[in-house]
């Protein structure tokens, strides 16, 4: 366990367990780092390092990213890239570790924050005109085996500035909460400022209109299963929350068919969904081949064949299903 800072109060974290949690591209495990290809460029050489131990003035958690394609994402902190890992934005990753290991016990400055009382206020869409500065350039899903017409059925543009997919996430009455934006040339993602979090929400919930639906973790993941001929909708990380168990139930989704990534985050996405889902829907485990990390490597490299055949060797979870309205 390491000492790192939240939110300005120390907090023990084990970084490493974290980490491991995660499939790593040429990862080698040592002592105190560890080495691997970066996770955020399509990199195939060990030039990225985690600190697993503090280490001088630099605290259990710090990367660096020697071929970085801009400065922002050439070092940081453990919160940064782990909510990078996650899928989340950095307030949701700072609330999974404070809920997950709470603060350090063995310390004598704790800094106490008053709580600051407020009203609540209830979330107010986006307008869809925010939307009206992108164009339609479908090329980069495309090389990802996602067709146009899947594409367009997301609703998905591109914003030619930063060089990034815009992939819109709406609510189950098609209101516009929030916009991903994935860059084409890396792996690097941030989302509308002032919109709904991710974990309120469900990608593609407004177009589940059939009794069976494959959920999995990424946007691209979930076109990729449609692009087979499924229904999918996605939670866009790797933690399940109440508010997305709640949209599904209220959903027309009877029976789920859940299909994380091939690594620990996504077998530990399958227990959270199971657990909060079993009794409202029936659910089915769908395991893509152990080769391949997601649903999108698997179309990319496979075929729809490879994700049909997911589907049909799909294993029933039992329960009791009371589908409560």
């Amino acid at each position: 366990m390491a000492t790192i800072h939240i939110r300005n109060q120390p907090v023990e974290v084990d970084v490493e367990a974290e980490l491991r949690e995660f499939n790593w591209t040429r990862p080698r495990w040592t002592s105190g780092k560890l080495l691997a290809a970066s996770p955020f460029r399509y990199d195939q050489t060990p030039s990225f390092f985690v600190r697993l131990e503090p280490y001088g003035d630099y605290p259990a958690g710090t990367w660096s990213d020697s071929g970085a394609y801009d400065s922002e994402w050439a070092s940081g902190g453990l919160v940064k890239l782990l909510s990078f890992l996650r899928n989340e934005t950095y307030g949701e990753t700072e609330e999974y570790l404070l809920n997950a290991y709470g603060f350090a016990r063995d310390t004598t400055d704790i800094i106490i924050i008053p709580p600051r009382l407020k009203l609540k206020q209830r979330r107010q869409p986006l307008g869809d005109e925010i939307l009206s500065g992108y164009v339609e350039d479908y090329s980069y899903l495309e090389s990802r085996g996602i067709s146009v017409e899947i594409q367009r059925q997301a609703g998905v543009l591109y914003d030619a500035k930063s060089r990034a997919a815009v992939i819109p996430w709406r609510d189950p009455n098609g209101r516009l909460r929030s916009v991903k934006f994935r860059t084409v040339y890396g792996k690097l993602f941030w989302y509308h400022r002032g919109a709904t979090p991710i974990r309120e929400l469900v990608y593609g919930i407004e177009l589940a209109k059939h009794k069976t639906a494959i959920l999995c973790e990424a946007e691209i993941d979930a076109m990729s299963w449609r692009q087979a001929g499924y229904a999918a909708i996605a939670i866009g990380g790797a933690s399940f929350s109440e508010v997305q168990a709640d949209i599904i139930k209220r959903s027309p989704i009877e029976e789920l068919i859940i299909a994380t990534d091939n690594d620990n985050a996504g077998a530990k996405l399958r227990r959270q969904v199971e657990e909060q889902l079993t009794g409202y829907v029936r659910i089915r485990q769908a395991y893509i081949d152990a080769e391949f990390k997601d649903a999108n490597e698997a179309l990319c490299k496979r075929g729809v064949g490879a994700l049909q055949s997911a589907f049909e060797k799909s294993e029933s979870v039992g329960g009791l299903k009371v589908k409560i309205r």
